[in-house]
């Protein structure tokens, strides 16, 4: 079964829906196989390199209030925590191009899932920039992947036409929120749902194919 997890690093609920999918994987277990993939979407592309301050930010873009914001990162932070992940402190929201590029370069080495766990943490548990050359670097390492080479890649713009082909794929199939989880190709969830649900999918489709 091939899984594309549509995501961006700077989304909150994809950190939420990712570790609320594994919890589901671990309950399937050998009974359904998986192939799980990610792929780029970015929520902020115009943010410009120093980022903007989070509650300006989605005030502005969204209307929210500072009361709404806080009351949703409290319901976050609360879903995170029953899914095994804690978020710490965000003040900032930065532009994640970069990290989609050493995704896709990860993806290639066959680390696509630990660089993309690692990238979470950094930003959702530590609020360090994402986009920032040296927070790669060491989400990189954390990952396993050779440092050299992704130095290499994260000093380039190696892999960026690669992001931008298939933010624009994912575009035209009519994903424009995430997380958006698609099952072989055909079967779409969305959000950051609970493992119950997923599983639920997960079991379902596997029954039927």
């Amino acid at each position: 079964m091939r899984i594309d997890f549509v995501s961006d690093v700077s989304c909150p609920w994809c950190a939420v829906g990712l570790h609320s999918l594994e919890r589901a994987l671990e309950r399937v277990g050998d009974e359904v196989p998986v192939e799980l993939h990610f792929q780029p979407f970015e929520l902020n592309p115009g943010l410009e390199p120093e980022g903007r301050d989070i509650v300006e930010y989605l005030g502005q873009k969204y209307g929210k209030t500072p009361q709404d914001i806080a009351q949703t990162q409290a319901m976050i932070r609360e879903r995170g925590a029953a899914v095994g992940f804690a978020f710490g402190q965000r003040e900032r929201t930065w532009n994640t191009f970069d990290a989609h590029r050493l995704l896709h370069w990860a993806g290639l080495q066959g680390r696509q899932r630990e660089l993309k766990h690692a990238l979470l943490q950094a930003y959702h548990g530590e609020g360090r920039n994402p986009g920032a050359a040296d927070v790669l670097r060491d989400c990189a390492v954390a990952a396993g992947l050779d440092e050299a080479e992704a130095k290499a890649v994260i000093d380039s713009d190696r892999y960026a036409d690669e992001v931008r082909a298939k933010v624009q794929h994912f575009q035209k199939l009519g994903i424009h929120s995430v997380p958006s989880v698609i099952i072989d190709g055909k079967h779409l969830i969305q959000g950051g749902q609970p493992p119950e649900v997923f599983e639920q999918a997960l079991r379902k489709i596997a029954a039927e194919a």
